[in-house]
């Protein structure tokens, strides 16, 4: 059985579809319902489904980035999105990214079927599970949705540095897991989180610090840094000198 997984904040959608579509006739099987993006990457996570039947339009979601996240990790994973957002432009990306079929609300049951046939014939000749997708089988480097989690990580970053920021809450904006956005980074841009990260807070440390009126004690505090010696001690390391050094340079 293809286990499956439902997503969407419209309860009336979710339970329609378990009940009016013939799972079994497909050899398939709802697993787990969720009712939002961030329920729905735990139910992934933890079910590890072959199909994804989700919304892209739903509070406090990036329906692209969702998708892209979703793709990337678990590559294997059939998926037919379901919205009432009619762009064209929207539903080539989301289609660039791998989502098997685009499907507009309300959508007839033919269609809902010629969806999973599709998915579950693709799947029928596809022995591996999205368990066993590992990130050097599926060369992510090569990904339109890798590409994408990794662009929306690295400006997440670039507009959010002086932020209490962790690996965690950035894995919350691009819906992968943490190891696996870890790799992701890695792979694109040769540099881990808190590179990135130390990295996009030092460029700005240095226009902070061309001008006198900011103290660095308070410059490592607009910047999100734990405590000034923290601060120091990564502008040293980065820039071969302190950041009093560095002042002193352009006085």
């Amino acid at each position: 059985m293809y286990k499956v997984i439902l997503i969407d904040d419209e309860t009336i959608i979710v339970e329609g579809l378990k009940k009016v579509v013939d799972w079994t006739a497909f050899d398939c099987e709802v697993v787990a319902t969720a009712s939002d993006a961030r329920q729905g990457a735990v139910a992934v996570r933890q079910y590890r489904p072959d199909i994804l039947f989700t919304d892209i339009k739903m509070p406090d979601m990036d329906g692209l980035t969702m998708l892209a996240g979703l793709k990337s990790e678990f590559p294997r994973m059939q998926i037919t999105v379901l919205t009432g957002y009619r762009d064209f432009e929207y539903a080539k990306r989301a289609i660039n990214l791998g989502v098997t079929r685009f499907l507009l609300k309300p959508s007839r049951m033919h269609e809902l079927e010629e969806a999973l046939r599709i998915m579950t014939k693709n799947l029928s000749g596809n022995t591996a599970s999205p368990r066993e997708a590992g990130i050097g089988e599926e060369r992510p480097e090569e990904s339109p949705a890798g590409n994408l989690i990794v662009r929306s990580a690295v400006e997440y970053i670039r507009v959010h540095y002086a932020e209490k920021l962790t690996l965690t809450v950035l894995t919350e904006k691009t819906y992968v897991s943490p190891w696996y956005l870890s790799k992701l980074l890695n792979r694109y841009t040769g540099e881990s989180f808190s590179s990135l990260l130390n990295n996009t807070r030092i460029e700005k440390a240095k226009e902070l610090l061309k001008d006198p009126s900011f103290k660095i004690h308070e410059i490592s505090e607009m910047l999100g840094f734990n405590d000034v010696t923290h601060f120091s001690r990564i502008f040293k390391k980065t820039i071969q000198m302190s950041p009093l050094e560095y002042r002193n340079s352009y006085q």
